[in-house]
């Protein structure tokens, strides 16, 4: 039987970052995850925003052109309002490469990553798994995505708000103009979020996400319906890729470290509440994650722990979960158009690009938060 001083348990980019950080400082990190591949599964887009370009070191190469353009429709899908930045605000990764990069660089910090192992529950300390022999470790991080199952057996929060997102992924034909992130407001195939479509430069990603107790009709039913006619679609060639899974939408959750362990990503609901993007908050929060992780095991004093704290970040968007109430209050076609025609005013822009374009999509967690970073 291993024993290792932390275990992550999900490989994906919030838990790779982790187990990056928590290896430089000396200890000893496993990560599992009960992929075969981390090329398989992936549940995500892959936008990552201006700042998250900023601020960490992304490879070039993994990432598609620069978007300035976002245009919002309404159902009507007639005269989208369009919201051009001075700046590149979007970029589309390769999120296959993107994994397999975060792997290689947690394996280089000293990490070992195992796949196809499945985590089986845990106590006292001994992680079970299956298909793999059990693992006594001193610290667990839950990586393990929105419904994460080791938040439960740590006895942390765990989420209750979801959106169900689906996409189609196909490549496009060579020659296309500058790629624009288009955005279709319409509760009917949406509810309570919309549709998109956006490309890398490789390949368009069309897709749709709302809340499951509205999508009566079957979500993979609705994605199906948009992508018929859904705006800035090209025709697909070659094969189709179909991807998705549940997004966390009710904010940071409160309790998210115990001296057993804590969560990282969206397991710790590290999602824009508005916006549901989650790569640039996985990012940070791991951060501060690491650092906390990183000192308790040091000191062993549990109110290191409190560092990590989902309220104080829970209080520094308050906005934004209020603007998701009203979002998921838009029930009816009419209500959409209304909204759209309401962003088509100057104060309706303002606000509109502040959400798009801004920095606050998710709250920085800055020395305030993270306290001083130690080595192990």
């Amino acid at each position: 039987m291993q024993t290792v001083d932390v275990l992550v348990v999900g490989a994906g980019l919030a838990g790779l970052h982790t187990a990056r950080l928590l290896a430089r400082r000396g200890l000893d990190v496993m990560v599992a995850d009960r992929r075969r591949s981390l090329s398989a599964g992936i549940r995500t887009t892959g936008i990552f925003v201006r700042r998250t370009l900023d601020d960490f070191d992304l490879p070039d190469r993994l990432l598609g052109p620069g978007i300035r353009d976002v245009l919002l429709y309404p159902p009507s899908r007639r005269s989208p309002v369009r919201l051009t930045s001075d700046r590149d605000e979007y970029r589309v990764a390769d999120m296959a490469a993107v994994y397999e990069h975060a792997r290689r660089a947690a394996e280089s910090a000293g990490a070992r990553v195992l796949l196809g192992v499945r985590y089986d529950g845990m106590s006292a300390g001994l992680v079970r798994f299956v298909g793999a022999e059990p693992v006594t470790a001193r610290f667990v991080v839950g990586a393990d995505g929105a419904r994460s199952r080791v938040a439960r057996d740590l006895g942390l929060d765990v989420n209750r708000r979801l959106l169900v997102g689906a996409e189609i992924v196909h490549p496009i034909a060579p020659g296309r103009t500058a790629p624009a992130f288009h955005c279709v407001l319409d509760p009917r195939v949406a509810p309570g979020y919309l549709g998109w479509v956006i490309d890398d430069g490789w390949h368009a990603h069309v897709g749709v996400a709302g809340y499951p107790g509205a999508m009566r009709t079957g979500i993979r039913h609705l994605l199906d319906a948009f992508a018929e006619d859904a705006p800035g679609r090209s025709a697909p060639t070659g094969p189709v890729e179909r991807r998705g899974g549940p997004i966390p939408v009710g904010g940071v959750l409160r309790r998210l470290a115990c001296p057993a362990g804590l969560l990282v990503g969206d397991a710790a609901g590290a999602v824009s509440p508005l916006t549901a993007g989650g790569l640039d908050p996985c990012l940070r929060m791991s951060e501060l994650a690491a650092a906390v992780a990183a000192d308790y095991l040091r000191t062993g004093d549990a109110r290191v722990l409190r560092r990590y704290d989902g309220g104080a970040l829970r209080a520094r968007f308050r906005g934004r979960l209020l603007l998701r109430r009203v979002f998921a209050g838009i029930r009816s076609p009419a209500a959409a158009e209304a909204a759209v025609t309401a962003l088509r005013g100057r104060a309706g822009r303002t606000l509109a690009a502040r959400i798009l374009f801004g920095d606050g999509s998710f709250p920085d967690v800055g020395p305030r938060l993270a306290g001083p970073v130690r080595s192990a």
